[in-house]
């Protein structure tokens, strides 16, 4: 990492958020900082979307996505209820916030390594003999060279996906070619843990509490910007063309609660 990027660490001690957060709300999400914690809230509703987060750059522009590996990633945090009692999604990490243009910014192809949830129906399948949701650790990209090249072929690559022969030999392929890399969280949401990730240039080794349980072959490129967030939203992406997304009721007050971020470089000797 370069020298001129600082490290980033907060407690969330005082009753305000720090500047170096940038709040986002939508819907009926809330952002609730106290007793020092900061949650994402999603309170009990029909099925509009709500939204609460906190990034560390204020427009999804470029310039702007600053961290570039090597660096870890700590987090502290819990959810209000056990994953069978949530809607929607959450976690938190690092990604280039694709398909969500402002003003001149063109979609990008998505690029994450993060700590992700996912509740059903919502289903991302890409890892294969990983569930497409549940809370998972997760890398990312898209835009990978070799990724780039099958992407024509995308709409027939589907078709073929749906053949279970071909599924079974081809999308290993296909994952590899994005830089998917998925496992379990080996812990329960709704009890606060220390979750970390250590991304290098080409490789992520993801814990919990101090224990590893995943290690990815391949990283995504910089840069990429933090994120925190809870929703109730849904995204069905599977190999074999099945695209939808789409909200979920909430039916009472879900939250998802961190007291302590912190990013810091990491040396690749190590």
């Amino acid at each position: 990492m370069s020298a001129s990027v600082p490290a980033l660490r907060d407690t969330f001690d005082g009753e305000m958020l720090a500047v170096a957060w940038q709040p986002r709300t939508y819907g009926t999400g809330v952002l609730r900082q106290a007793d020092g914690a900061l949650r994402c809230i999603i309170p009990p509703g029909p099925d509009r979307y709500s939204d609460a987060q906190i990034t560390d750059y204020a427009q999804p522009r470029g310039d702007q996505l600053r961290w570039q590996p090597p660096l870890r990633l700590r987090v502290r945090a819990w959810a209000s209820a056990p994953q069978a009692e949530l809607t929607g999604t959450a976690g938190f990490g690092f990604w280039n916030e694709p398909f969500v243009p402002v003003g001149n910014v063109r979609l990008r192809l998505p690029r994450a390594v993060w700590f992700f949830f996912g509740a059903p129906p919502h289903n991302m399948a890409l890892a294969k003999d990983v569930p497409g949701r549940g809370w998972k650790a997760a890398t990312l990209d898209a835009r990978r060279p070799l990724a780039l090249a099958l992407l024509p072929f995308a709409p027939v690559g589907f078709l073929l996906m749906r053949v279970p022969a071909l599924y079974q030999r081809l999308w290993p392929v296909a994952q590899r070619a994005i830089g998917v890399t998925e496992a379990l969280v080996p812990a329960d949401l709704d009890a606060p843990h220390t979750y970390e990730l250590d991304w290098r240039a080409q490789s992520v080794i993801f814990r919990v509490d101090g224990q590893t349980f995943c290690e990815a072959r391949t990283a995504p490129r910089g840069p990429l910007g933090f994120i925190a967030w809870m929703d109730n939203q849904y995204a069905i992406v599977t190999p074999q063309g099945r695209i939808k997304f789409g909200v979920q009721p909430v039916i009472r007050e879900q939250w998802l609660a961190l007291d302590e971020i912190a990013i810091e470089p990491l040396d690749e000797t190590d």
